[in-house]
């Protein structure tokens, strides 16, 4: 095109139906508005799904983490698949979570690798100031729990706020790096997403952000049922009866101008007659009178009452002993690991009927079985009370 002049092979081509070159380098650096696809309402209404449930995640995260951790209010845009690396420059881990009951859909959580190895090494029992440079099996198992924890969490906030039970499968984790063409199969194959942009805080540790990413037709059936939903409790609220308020009829006589006070004279003389005419009969007050307890017999139902429970069944368990280890500690268990427990060698072991100490005594072997010789026991009326 020369100024505002096409060529004759631009009109050619026009003509043909062919795009020219210059239009189709215009179609190749199309950016995608958020306010195109999705109006002002459907944008709120995910900002607020996801405010909501990643409010709830955080607190699962922090527990979890044993850090204070805040999620912001998210930001919402549209990306093209296409355009992936423009969006995910970094090196990202992806954990897809698939909706199991209450939708039918995909949901993507994107966080920078290098907050993902802070947030497992804080589970894998660390400070996270000196976290690892890559992530092996052990910590992507670790902020696969971590994930699994938030999204279950968002899920129980779902529920709530469709009045629906809505489930997830547990989380699989991916390491991303678009650039390398790695990572990208967590991504859905869609043309366009929904990315909800979080600003994530962990303590001193973390400032950053963590993305939810999500088919846009799947965006817009949430938005749609939470609608509906919303819609539908607000036709309940309007087919409840309003609350009539039980006022005193009040009779307005207009007819004559009557002096007030002669007409409070009136009523104070007609009730004064009317509690003359009808005395009410004075109650008959006397004082408590009560038998002394001593005289009293109590018949012993104790004995009763106990046979009737003989029969029911006790769990007895035999606890050897116990220890506390970090997630770290668990997963990297195997065959032949020993676990030292709070017991010195010899020591008596504790005897529990229903989960509740009852006795103590020490292990036997009775033939090829184990057993356990009571050596201190408790009273009758203790255990009773351990067993209520």
């Amino acid at each position: 095109m020369t100024g505002d002049m096409l060529s004759q092979e631009e009109i050619d081509a026009l003509l043909r139906g062919e795009s020219t070159p210059e239009d189709t380098t215009k179609t190749e650096d199309v950016v995608h508005s958020v306010e195109d696809y999705l109006d002002e309402i459907q944008r709120d209404a995910i900002g607020e799904l996801g405010n909501i449930s990643f409010g709830s995640s955080a607190t699962a995260l922090s527990t979890l983490l044993n850090q204070k951790v805040e999620i912001t209010t998210p930001s919402v845009s549209i990306i093209d698949n296409a355009r992936l690396e423009e969006e995910f420059p970094h090196p990202y881990a992806a954990i897809r979570v698939k909706y199991t009951e209450g939708f039918s859909g995909v949901n993507i959580l994107v966080i920078k690798q290098s907050d993902a190895t802070i947030i497992a090494d804080l589970m894998l029992g660390g400070d996270g100031t000196n976290p690892a440079e890559e992530m092996d099996e052990i910590h992507l198992s670790a902020i696969q729990e971590a994930m699994n924890q938030m999204m279950g969490s968002a899920a129980t906030s779902m529920s709530s706020i469709f009045n629906k039970r809505v489930d997830i499968s547990p989380p699989s984790v991916d390491l991303m790096n678009i650039s390398e063409g790695e990572g990208t199969t967590n991504i859905p194959q869609h043309n366009l997403l929904v990315k909800v942009a979080f600003q994530l805080k962990i303590g001193t540790l973390i400032d950053s952000e963590i993305m939810q990413v999500l088919p846009i037709e799947f965006a817009r059936n949430l938005v749609r049922d939470l609608l509906v939903e919303g819609e539908s409790d607000q036709e309940k609220t309007n087919s409840e009866p309003p609350l009539v308020e039980n006022k005193p009829e009040v009779s307005t006589n207009n007819s004559r101008n009557v002096d007030s006070s002669y007409d409070k004279k009136e009523v104070v003389e007609s009730n004064d007659s009317l509690h003359v005419n009808n005395p009410r009969p004075q109650p008959n007050v006397q004082p408590a009178t009560f038998a002394d307890f001593d005289e009293v017999e109590t018949p012993s139902y104790g004995t009763k009452n106990l046979d009737m429970l003989l029969d029911i069944p006790l769990q007895v368990t035999v606890e050897l002993g116990r220890t506390n280890r970090s997630v770290k500690d668990i997963l990297e268990l195997g065959a032949g690991s020993v676990i030292e427990l709070d017991k010195l060698a010899g020591e008596p072991v504790d005897i529990l009927v229903n989960s509740r100490l009852i006795a103590k005594g020490e292990v036997v072997v009775i033939d090829e079985n184990f057993g356990v010789r009571v050596t201190d026991i408790v009273s009758k009326s203790d255990r009773l009370k351990k067993l209520n």
